[in-house]
């Protein structure tokens, strides 16, 4: 018994001994046992963000101020040069990107990010061009989207209307700001592509789509044209929301499950005790597809069903999802300073939805 004993406690002290890197490698073998063909078609990139894709190319945000363009399994890093400053702040940086509807003829895109000069940190919109593998800052879009050490937004994506969406956060520091209709923090702004405000948005002479926004991190539209947006809550209660025009989403003034008139509570909540932190999301085949950083994970939901499930686990944090046909892109996160990287993170991956 004592000799039982004894090997119990040594293989207990043993497993405690384990690294985080031994621990994510086992994770690692699990989740490729679990997903056929999931295969990697970019590594060693740097706190990447965001997916663009025109034909076979795939053009990636990385935080720290590059993109990165991956075509024939070959990844080329390329320089981005802005007006201002990038800021350093945690979460800030290079962030969203979109091309623009007709990139093959123009060569640009459309870019959010964090800044500092004299004034103070902000984010703001803009348009990139490339020439020579180098982007360059050519037109500004908005200006002054509040911006602190966290909650910057920064999600942008272009609606089946053909306008660009982009979300923004509270800025962390002043979450009241997410209820104030002349302020673009904590909302979902809504414009034309040459960064005018459309004559059909919910508030008059204003970028403003929705607002009560925390932290929104992902859009998607439906086939219909239902467009839905993932957020991060106070620690918990990360939020799945169906958006509408002009409606009130209640930070701070509700959070989770609570209700409150004149406010739409959440389609899906992680619950006082669960942490998702959702950040890009994509839809097909009437269900919506959500990286999870703290989860760890990409979460299938199912709108009409409100089932749930996580269907990638075992590759560390996920921020990003690009759905093309029947395959599923997403970029891992693990070099954000919140992770644990292994060898070549971060990563591109690609699966098949039928291994599903």
């Amino acid at each position: 018994m004592a000799r039982l004993l004894a090997f119990i406690f040594l293989a207990v002290i043993v497993a405690a001994g384990c690294s985080n890197e031994e621990k994510r490698e086992v994770e690692d073998k699990e989740a490729s046992v679990q997903l056929s063909e999931l295969q990697v078609l970019a590594d060693e990139l740097h706190i990447p963000w965001s997916i663009s894709q025109i034909g076979e190319i795939f053009y990636l945000t990385e935080r720290p101020g590059s993109i990165v363009k991956i075509e024939d399994g070959k990844r080329e890093r390329q320089k981005v040069m802005l007006e201002k400053e990038l800021a350093t702040a945690a979460e800030a940086g290079l962030l969203g990107f979109v091309l623009t509807p007709d990139f093959l003829q123009t060569n640009e895109a459309f870019a959010y990010y964090t800044y500092k000069d004299s004034s103070g940190q902000f984010n703001r919109i803009v348009v990139l061009q490339l020439e020579n593998s180098v982007w360059k800052e050519k037109r500004l879009l908005v200006d002054k989207i509040p911006s602190g050490q966290y909650h910057h937004g920064g999600r942008m994506k272009i609606g089946p209307d053909g306008k660009l969406y982009a979300t923004t956060g509270d800025a962390a520091t002043n979450p009241e700001i997410a209820q104030d209709l002349q302020s673009l923090g904590g909302k979902i702004l809504r414009m034309n592509v040459d960064g005018s405000i459309p004559d059909d948005n919910p508030v008059p002479n204003s970028y403003v789509y929705s607002f009560g926004h925390r932290n929104p991190q992902g859009l998607a539209w439906t086939s219909e044209g239902t467009l839905y947006e993932s957020e991060h809550g106070p620690s918990a209660n990360d939020e799945i929301n169906l958006i509408q025009a002009g409606k009130n989403y209640g930070w701070p003034v509700i959070k989770g499950i609570e209700k409150k008139a004149a406010i739409e509570s959440p389609l899906f909540t992680s619950g006082a005790n669960n942490t998702w932190a959702p950040s890009g999301m994509a839809y097909a085949n009437g269900k919506l597809y959500v990286a999870a950083l703290r989860g760890n994970a990409i979460i299938e939901f199912n709108p009409q069903t409100k089932e749930q499930r996580e269907i990638i686990t075992g590759l560390g944090r996920i921020r990003d999802v690009f759905i093309e046909g029947n395959s599923l892109y997403f970029i891992s996160n693990n070099t954000d300073g919140r992770g644990n990287p292994l060898e070549k993170d971060d990563k591109l991956y690609r699966v098949e939805l039928s291994a599903q």
